[in-house]
């Protein structure tokens, strides 16, 4: 009795002792509570550029009216710079198409119209011009001292040694093979069919080789001679001859004659 009497004051104190653990605990887990509580709402209310919901106000740096240079969207993500707010401008070639478009829509313009290609597929003529120096377009026909009518058979004749000399050529290079054989039928220097010019002996490699007969023409062969036969000319007209100077085991040509152009592998020469 007398031990409990000297520590009477003992059992008060463990009692407040208590008490100020439980307050503790009690006070940290109600400031981790408010502070995921903050965490949570500046979330919800800060502006970002992956949301899935996004609008036409994303690309003018706002998200559902919350801009991105409030101080909420500062405190979480930085100051943002002037090219973060202000939407990226077009490239040069679509303000100009959105500048003419806005001209035809005032003016009652009518779209331009696309221009073919000069690869473009042509109807082949029937009838050819000349003259003592040229060929003429069909346009020009009214110029011309005398014509040539161009056979179905001479046609194909034509593709088929265009595609044999020059198939692995550039589209020009095809134009100019055609050309040369249409240069050949103006001049009085060579015989004056389309078939005597090609099968003329030693004249086209193809023709002795076989390959000739072998090939069939493709639609860059047959673009090009319907295009020199509409006038179109990769070479001028006193162009009559051409070698590929890797290939040719007679260099004649490139010896005794003058050069015009080199397209592709092909030199042409007058």
């Amino acid at each position: 009795m007398e031990i409990i009497k000297e520590h009477r004051w003992f059992a008060p104190l463990l009692s407040v002792l208590l008490v100020c653990i439980l307050g503790i605990g009690l006070y940290a887990e109600v400031q981790q509570t408010q502070k995921n509580h903050k965490n949570a709402s500046m979330q919800s209310l800060s502006w970002s550029g992956n949301t899935s919901a996004s609008s036409d106000g994303d690309r003018m740096g706002t998200h559902f009216g919350s801009n991105r240079t409030s101080p909420i969207f500062v405190t979480a993500h930085g100051q943002p710079s002037w090219k973060d707010i202000m939407p990226a401008p077009l490239p040069a070639s679509q303000m100009k198409q959105a500048e003419q478009a806005r001209n035809n829509v005032a003016t009652g313009a009518k779209k331009p119209e696309v221009q073919h290609s000069k690869s473009a597929i042509l109807t082949p003529p029937t009838t050819i011009y000349f003259t003592k120096a040229k060929m003429l377009t069909q346009d020009e026909k009214a110029l011309s001292t005398w014509s040539y009518h161009v056979s179905a058979k001479e046609l194909l004749l034509l593709q088929k040694i265009v595609m044999a000399e020059a198939e692995g050529e550039p589209y020009e290079g095809k134009v100019a093979v055609a050309n040369v054989v249409l240069n050949r039928l103006r001049s009085a220097s060579f015989p004056d069919t389309i078939q005597a010019v090609i099968y003329q002996k030693a004249q086209f490699s193809p023709v002795a080789n076989g390959r000739l007969r072998r090939v069939q023409p493709n639609q860059d062969s047959i673009r090009a001679v319907n295009a020199a036969l509409n006038g179109h000319k990769a070479v001028p007209d006193n162009t009559c001859f051409f070698l590929s100077l890797t290939l040719a085991q007679d260099l004649t040509v490139h010896h005794s004659r003058t050069k015009v152009k080199t397209i592709g592998h092909h030199t042409f020469y007058k």
